[in-house]
């Protein structure tokens, strides 16, 4: 039995051996590169939902400054306008004011049409030239109202920072 005990130990020595280096090499061939994978994987999707996460957020400050933005415009025009719209106002009351101290005029039997348009000049009902503190006063009214716009643009851009 012992001649025959050294090709056995030998046999077995050789498939322990085996078995030892084929463990070694399952560990360092398959499982250390799987599990190197598996962390990759995460940590590409984990960068992945960040980038997503962070886009997102750009996407919706685009979308809060394009509304301030349009919400200024809106603003502005409104403000232009209104002062439009009060010198037109204006200038169609000094229109009827004239117009009616004409016809006044014109009503008095001593005076003469030509005469009364000389004395009493009736201005246009549009685009006319206002006395400068009217103007000034509707200037004055239309710059404040455009930096309060200004501020409410500046308001919603500070509320939207992170």
């Amino acid at each position: 039995m012992l001649k025959h005990a050294d090709p056995i130990l030998k046999i077995a020595l050789a498939v322990a051996a085996l078995l030892a280096g084929s463990g070694v090499g399952y560990y360092y061939g398959i499982y250390l590169p799987a599990q190197d994978v598996r962390r990759q994987t995460q940590e590409m999707t984990q960068r992945q939902s960040h980038e997503q996460e962070q886009s997102r957020a750009l996407a919706e400050r685009a979308r809060r400054e394009a509304a301030a933005q349009a919400d200024y415009g809106t603003c502005v025009n409104f403000a232009e306008s209104a002062y439009k719209q009060r010198w037109t106002q204006t200038c169609q009351t000094m229109h009827d004011a004239d117009q009616s101290a004409f016809e006044d005029c014109a009503d008095n039997l001593f005076s003469t049409r030509s005469g009364c348009l000389a004395k009493h000049p009736v201005r246009p009902a549009q685009d006319c030239a206002l006395p400068s503190q009217t103007a000034q006063a509707l200037t004055d009214a239309r710059e404040q109202r455009k930096a309060q716009c200004a501020v409410q643009l500046e308001t919603a851009q500070q509320s939207g920072r992170p």
